[in-house]
């Protein structure tokens, strides 16, 4: 049997593999691991929270049935983004926490991750322990000891209380287009903002349940570019489903990806003595051109797996207070303990609010190189670090390039293709070393693998 869990919790479509029976099924396996064996005795409490894709409906009501017929106490958060159900945990001192979304995919799919006391993400081996559970008769206490489903009355409250906690300054002066990409921010964002006193637009801000991620939020920018065009805004922030995820648009419609917010807030907290030893976490997959800025203004880099888990695992490590990923995943460890779309646009729009100049100045502290990435279907993924050949390629490209370029072949986490990722001086040089290395990454897998 495969692995259930990927990289970010169990992800895929509703009704087929998230199913109302998986579901009930998870929540009484996780009721037990993450339950039960810590609270000796005492009814565990978890707290539930979900997007508005209109599937979360029927997956919450099985996980919550699943966890209080399991002896849990069940508190509703309803409809907030990830990164609150986290704080919340860690808020209620919960046991533990689930989050219904399938975050940035589209509203078909869904998802069930699972978050451990203090609204940490699960590591590997909690999530292996969870599966073997699924394999064994599920607990079903009787009587007094069936657990309680309540709702989180002001769930939403504490959350936009906290983050407002974490401004170093107000937002006046500043107008701010927010993309809520008709998910789980759509009413927590516009009002933390606004209650910042910045002056706000909003759009992508009406979820009927299937519109999610559609054609709106950090996925597809065209929309909010053209918002802050039209209002003449300093900024503008994007959202993806379930508020993880933390995209910008400066005042001419330029995107603002994660690497430059991330260098952007490591220079600043830096000069604020507030970046623990210098030191920015971020994935093997973020742009040459973040380790150069961060090398320029004298901060490390320390590198990790793709994935916002093996960066959260390498800020623990070392106790880093900053970390995250180019898509906009940005972690600031003093406030939270996973990405936090909303929490990482109030920090941006602190910065400009503070210095008085714009997003474009601010991210010119970065020269991003041009990048290519190429999806190589139908290989053996699993061959890409073995194959002679494609490392003897690797190893061919990076000579030419040089200190001006970067070259990374990995198989991916989530799909059946091998990752061609090539940064160079100039486009044309990126495009035509990523479609050669695709090339023969195409050729020798498919022979390795036929």
């Amino acid at each position: 049997m495969s692995r259930l869990f990927g990289t970010d919790g169990v992800r895929g479509l509703a009704n087929e593999l998230i199913t109302p029976e998986l579901a009930m099924q998870l929540a009484q396996a996780a009721a037990v691991v993450l339950g039960h064996r810590f609270t000796n005795g005492r009814r565990p409490t978890a707290v539930i929270a979900r997007d508005p894709r209109i599937s979360g409906d029927f997956i919450a009501a099985a996980v919550e049935a699943g966890l209080a017929g399991a002896g849990v106490d069940v508190f509703d958060a309803g409809i907030l983004p990830t990164p609150a159900a986290a704080f919340l945990v860690a808020d209620l001192d919960a046991d533990f926490g689930v989050m219904i979304s399938a975050s940035h995919n589209a509203a078909p799919d869904n998802g069930i991750k699972f978050l451990a006391r203090g609204g940490k993400k699960l590591d590997d081996r909690i999530e292996d322990a969870i599966e073997l559970e699924l394999t064994r008769p599920a607990l079903r206490p009787t009587g007094g000891d069936v657990g309680r489903i309540q709702r989180f009355a002001d769930a939403e409250d504490r959350y936009v209380v906290h983050l407002l906690q974490t401004l170093p300054n107000r937002l006046e002066g500043v107008k701010v287009v927010l993309d809520c990409a008709n998910g789980a921010a759509s009413g927590c964002s516009p009002q933390v903002f606004a209650d910042a006193g910045a002056e706000i637009v909003v759009i992508g801000a009406d979820p009927d349940g299937i519109n999610i991620n559609d054609g709106c939020g950090s996925t597809h920018l065209g929309p909010l570019q053209a918002a802050v065009l039209e209002h003449g805004a300093d900024l503008g922030i994007a959202h993806d489903g379930d508020a993880d995820r933390c995209l910008a648009v400066d005042h001419e419609g330029n995107i603002v990806d994660g690497d430059q917010i991330m260098a952007i807030m490591a220079v600043a907290m830096n000069a604020a003595g507030t970046l623990k030893d210098n030191t920015l976490v971020a994935t093997v997959m973020s742009n040459l051109g973040l380790k150069l800025a961060l090398r320029e203004a004298g901060i490390s880099l320390r590198e990790t797996g793709v994935g916002d888990r093996y960066v959260l695992e390498g800020m623990r490590d070392g106790g880093y207070s900053l970390g995250g990923e180019q898509s906009g995943h940005v972690i600031f460890a003093e406030y939270a303990t996973t990405g936090d779309g909303v929490l990482t646009g109030l920090q941006l729009a602190a910065q400009v609010a503070r210095t008085g100049r714009t997003l474009k100045e601010l991210s010119q502290i970065m020269n991003k190189l041009p990048q290519v990435l190429i999806n190589v279907k139908g290989v053996d993924k699993g061959a890409v670090t073995t194959n002679e050949h494609v490392q003897q390629a690797v190893l061919e490209a990076q000579d030419v390039l040089g200190e001006t370029g970067r070259v990374l072949l990995r198989p991916s986490g989530t799909e059946p293709v091998v990752r061609v990722m090539v940064e160079a001086a100039d486009m044309a040089t990126a495009q035509l070393t990523a479609d050669r290395l695709a090339e023969t990454v195409s050729l020798r897998l498919a022979l390795a693998s036929a």
